[in-house]
């Protein structure tokens, strides 16, 4: 693998602008450039490239990263291939800190990548000598043209067909690429036989799996490749490569259920819709496709295994939802799926009922309304209590506000009964153990990254310490106020603009309950194993922790600093504010932890002497005037 210090040393080197200029036309305004966002559709320039910070961030999608993420997204590259490519650029050598990939590795992921696609040629080939499979795809309503643009195929009914093109059936990379069984008696045969095939490509369009239908009776109805090591089914989704333009071009994507489905709507024009393949829909998926959209409509069957497909892409998507993007929901008849309507009704009356679905918010007050018999108390406070676990999971400030509100209504409460109801119920919910605190080094090289890990957040629109930073840029879409950060969120943000006064925080006071306090441990725990922290940019910042549970967090907090970082005349004032704050909550953490054993168990006289202690030195802190309300 790639050893950290060549990635930081690289990205001293490099200029994010002249990285970025390479592929779009940046234009200055101000201390920043921008751009219109090559990752989602627009008109106006939102795209912001800060040479300070080396680090790129849309104000209208979101999306951000360093100089090596960049070439990741825009490229489809993975984060080794990214980091030669800048490294080729500016001239460095890629060393190679003795655990990299072998060759032997790397010859074993070209012959899995070759043996696709050598099978997708052989499918390809089958199904134009095979009438009775064209007949069904014209049955199906699909032409030769929308056929081959998805690689359509067909695998023989036979037991060896894949012989045919691999003289060595037997070789070790057939059954890595999940394309062979061999059962117990040592007898190996085709996966796939009888079937149409459907190939899924990565990022990049190469070939890493495939799906197989029977033509007409038969079980399974679909038949997918195993998880291999190009495959991983609950990160992939069918028909995102082709359709990422279609996306950008259409302000929204289609999620359907199955492969027809995406070939069917593809073949009557609608070409922004992706399929999840075999699985619910999950929380990668939902990052992945916010990175393209701000609009993702999930269309499924009227029927009730269409709407419990429905609820499990709802749960899955409250902690990646943004003020600035919808989630809705398209219930077709229960006579019909996407292929069939399509088909009947045409594509105008598909568009037509993918603009007027049923926002996410609506949909969860309408299906949790359903489960209760809200005409009487018991059914109000059961609706409430099942609300609540599902509205504290909204990641998005002013969407929770508005389902609150909704909640409230419903059950004919008032907005600060449903809020006080809330935290109540939180309050006594089983607590997770909270993670064994450990200095945290993180991990010299980037085993298996991944080019679409997702980093989702939430747009801020605020100005810490009250004076807006300058900068040229749109305002944000999501608007309206944002909740004052956390006292562990305010020190990490401070970190993040001045990293090396990580130094003065007493790591046993920051509280590890949220990923912004496990966060700032992580960076105080670097510097106690001797390393320093990136000073040369966000950026170099965000890219010393990827791959490990702080990286989404730390590219959140990056975002955020990029849109409204803090007064550089009053910072320092702040921090120090902000320590004194951090102060306070240890000291009232304890308090409140003497009172509970006092309530339930009475105190001791060690204990009551150190609760008096404790009220002496709350008392003293807030008489000196010195800790703000932050």
């Amino acid at each position: 693998m790639i050893p950290q210090s060549f990635v930081q040393e690289l990205l001293s080197r490099v200029d994010i602008v002249d990285v970025i200029e390479r592929y779009l036309p940046l234009k200055k305004s101000g201390a920043n450039y921008f751009a219109c966002c090559p990752f989602h559709g627009e008109k106006s320039a939102s795209f912001s490239v800060s040479p300070s910070k080396q680090f790129y961030h849309c104000f209208g999608c979101g999306v951000h990263g360093s100089a090596v993420g960049f070439l990741m997204e825009y490229s489809g590259l993975g984060f080794v291939d990214a980091v030669k490519e800048l490294a080729a650029q500016v001239g460095l050598q890629v060393p190679d800190d003795g655990r990299s990939v072998s060759p032997a590795q790397n010859d074993a992921s070209e012959k899995l990548h070759e043996a696709m696609a050598v099978a997708a040629r052989l499918y390809q080939s089958q199904l134009k000598a095979t009438p009775h499979a064209v007949d069904y795809l014209k049955r199906r309503g699909l032409s030769g043209k929308v056929a081959a643009r998805f690689e359509l195929g067909y695998a023989p009914d036979e037991w060896q067909a894949l012989q045919k093109v691999f003289p060595d059936y037997q070789a070790k990379t057939l059954a890595d690429a999940g394309l062979v069984i061999d059962n117990d008696q040592g007898r190996r045969y085709d996966r796939f036989r009888g079937r149409i095939m459907f190939p899924i490509h990565d990022r990049r369009g190469r070939i890493i799996a495939f799906g197989g239908r029977v033509l007409d009776k038969g079980e399974p109805k679909y038949l997918n490749s195993p998880e291999t090591p190009l495959f991983e089914k609950g990160r992939e989704l069918y028909g995102l490569f082709l359709a990422q333009k279609a996306i950008r071009d259409a302000g929204f994507v289609v999620v359907v259920e199955g492969y027809m489905d995406v070939v069917a709507l593809a073949q009557y024009g609608i070409e922004n819709a992706v399929a999840t393949l075999g699985t619910a829909t999950t929380p990668h998926h939902i990052h992945t496709l916010l990175r393209q959209t701000d609009r993702i409509v999930f269309c499924f069957d009227g029927d009730a295994a269409g709407r419990r497909a429905a609820w499990r892409a709802l749960e899955n998507a409250l902690e990646s939802l943004r003020d600035d993007a919808t989630l809705a929901f398209l219930f077709l008849p229960t006579e019909h799926d996407p292929d069939s309507f399509v088909r009947a009704e045409g594509a105008d009356a598909f568009r037509a009922a993918a603009q007027t679905a049923t926002p996410l918010a609506r949909f969860l007050i309408q299906a949790l309304s359903e489960r209760h018999a809200l005409d009487s108390a018991e059914g109000r406070a059961a609706f409430v209590h099942e609300a609540a676990p599902l509205v504290t999971r909204i990641a998005a400030p002013l969407l929770k506000l508005q389902v609150i509100k909704s909640v409230a209504e419903t059950a004919g409460m008032t907005q600060g009964e449903v809020e006080y109801a809330l935290e109540q119920l939180a309050a006594h919910a089983p607590r997770r153990p909270s993670p064994e605190r450990r200095p945290e080094r993180a991990p010299d090289a980037h085993p298996n990254p991944r080019p679409d890990a997702p980093t989702d957040f939430a747009p801020a629109t605020r100005t810490f310490a009250g004076t807006p930073s300058r900068r040229a840029a749109p305002r944000p879409r999501s608007g309206g106020r944002r909740k004052p950060p956390s006292t562990a969120g305010t020190l990490l943000r401070l970190v993040m603009q001045h990293p090396s006064w990580a130094a003065r925080l007493p790591v046993a006071l920051v509280p590890d309950d949220s990923p912004e306090g496990l966060a700032l441990i992580a960076i105080i725990d670097l510097l106690s194993l001797g390393e320093s922290i990136p000073a040369n940019g966000l950026g170099a910042l965000i890219e010393r922790f990827r791959d490990t549970p702080h990286s989404e967090t730390l590219s959140r907090m990056a975002a955020e600093l990029v849109e409204a970082e803090f007064d550089e005349a009053v910072v320092e004032t702040l921090f120090d504010d902000t320590l004194r704050k951090l102060q306070a909550d240890a000291i009232g953490n304890q308090i409140a932890e003497l009172l509970q054993q006092d309530r339930e168990h009475g105190l001791d006289t060690s204990a009551r002497h150190r609760l008096t202690e404790l009220l002496m030195e709350k008392r003293n802190l807030a008489g000196s005037g010195k800790v703000s309300d932050l």
